[in-house]
Order: C-alpha cells, then sequence, then structure tokens
C-alpha cells in the first residue's frame, strides 16, 4: 500500500445532537489512505451516527469532514457517493427480490454516463456501457466467491451470503471509502474469519482505505491498522491496536468500571 502524507478522511471538532441530546461530542480523527479503522465502543456510543455523518446522512451541528482535499461542513448521501465513499449497513438493505447479479449491479449506477432514453432504448453508448458494467459486476462476485449464487434471488441465500453480496454491491462502486456498520455481526466465528479474509483482500488488492464498526475485539484487533473507541459519544481511544488495548479508559469502558 502507497503511503502518502495526508489522510484521505479527516474529522474536525464533529458534534451531533437529536433534539438536544447529545449523540456525539467534539470528534476529531484522522482516517489513513489505504489503511483499516476501526471503530468500536459499547452499544450507544455513537458509531453509526458517526459513520451517518461520513456519508451524509446526519448533518453534524458542529465540525467539519476534510474528505480527500476537499472541506466540507456535511456531506449529502449523493455528494459522497459520487466522491467515492461507499456504505453497507448494520441491517442488510439488499433488493430481495432481485439476484446477486443485479444487486451488485446497482452499485455500477454512478458509473454510467448514457442518458435515460439510451438506456431504455438500448441506443448510443447503452449497449457497450451495460456490457462493461456487467463485466465489472462479474468480476466483484468472483473477487468475493459469489458465482454459484450469481442467479439466485438474495432472499433465498442465508445471512452470511447476504452480508457479503452487500459487501460487493458497495465494492462494485469502486470506492475510494468504504464504510462497513458491523459487516460481521450475528455470523459464527467461521463465517467471522471468511469475512474479515475477504475485507483484508479488499484493502490490500484494491487499496481500498476502509472504515469499520465491529465488536468482537479479537477480529479488531488482528484486523485493523487503527483504532478509534467511542464511548458516549466522546473519543476516549485513538492508536494503533496494541496501544488502544492497552489504554485504561478503554478498559474501564468495556469492563464496566467506569465510575
Amino acid at each position: 500500500m502507497t503511503e502518502i502524507s495526508s489522510p484521505l478522511l479527516r474529522l474536525e471538532g464533529i458534534s451531533l445532537s437529536f433534539k438536544g441530546v447529545k449523540a456525539i461530542s467534539d470528534i476529531s480523527f484522522d482516517v489513513a489512505r489505504g489503511r483499516i479503522t476501526a471503530l468500536i465502543g459499547p452499544n450507544g456510543a455513537g458509531k453509526s451516527s458517526l459513520l451517518n455523518v461520513i456519508n451524509g446522512v446526519y448533518r453534524p451541528q458542529a465540525g467539519r469532514i476534510v474528505f480527500d482535499g476537499e472541506v466540507r461542513r456535511r456531506m449529502d448521501p449523493h455528494r459522497a457517493a459520487v466522491r467515492g465513499i461507499a456504505r453497507t449497513f448494520q441491517n442488510i438493505a439488499l433488493f430481495k427480490g432481485m439476484s446477486v447479479l443485479d444487486n451488485v449491479l446497482t452499485g455500477r449506477n454512478l458509473k454510467r454516463r448514457s442518458s435515460w432514453l439510451e438506456q431504455a432504448l438500448r441506443i448510443g453508448r447503452a449497449p457497450a456501457e451495460d456490457d462493461a458494467q456487467r463485466r465489472r459486476a462479474e468480476e466483484v462476485i468472483a473477487f468475493l466467491h459469489l458465482q454459484p449464487w450469481r442467479h439466485t434471488l438474495v432472499s433465498k441465500l442465508p445471512y452470511g451470503l447476504q452480508k457479503r453480496v452487500e459487501l460487493a454491491r458497495a465494492l462494485a462502486a469502486e470506492p475510494k471509502l468504504l464504510l462497513l456498520d458491523e459487516p460481521m455481526a450475528g455470523m459464527n466465528a467461521e463465517e467471522k474469519r471468511e469475512m474479515s479474509r475477504f475485507v483484508a483482500d479488499v484493502n490490500r488488492e484494491f487499496g481500498t482505505t476502509v472504515v469499520l464498526i465491529e465488536h468482537d475485539i479479537g477480529v479488531v484487533m488482528n484486523l485493523s491498522d487503527h483504532v478509534v473507541v467511542l464511548d458516549y459519544g466522546r473519543k476516549i481511544g485513538d492508536g494503533p491496536p496494541d496501544e488502544v488495548r492497552r489504554n485504561p479508559e478503554v478498559i474501564a469502558a468495556y469492563l464496566g468500571t467506569r465510575h
């Protein structure tokens, strides 16, 4: 992975409230290019809310986001996608009545340049573009070992495979930054090992920067280059996994010994 001095993502003083209740309080940290950053913390710590700020679902009351050199007070979801931010969700958000291939193809929508009329009538740029988008979707399916189920309805797949299809759809967008909200939630130990391997492969093979939320500390420590710890909307840890593991405040938050 190429070392570049400037971070891909920088959060500066992000604060978010819902009806006066603080969800995130003055959070700042950097996400290095080409690295895997984990967001961890007890339930209700503000992790998913922070991902929603990064990709524009929530608008923070304070702070700013610097993404790939562009400074913004907030990000809107469409702008985030255009700029190269893709997202998976804690609760699977696939099109259950569509096949694996068709779901992955939806991740290519922003790569299309033909007009809706060209696409509807399959004229002009549309036929060649359709072929190119399908080839790219098939490459992602092969990369994530989903070929046996490419024409299977997503609703017919077991949970672990559905999570992998969601990763495939996000990866099909060729993101600079991949946000993964609990990609291993509900999985058994073998499924977690498999998904961890795929996330590491995405990072290594494509150089994709990853920010993930994960509750399994063993997975986090083995997979991540950088760990940010939240508790009650505050940042209480920020650094390499081994450093964070020894942080007394992090230990207290996880063991419930905080007064």
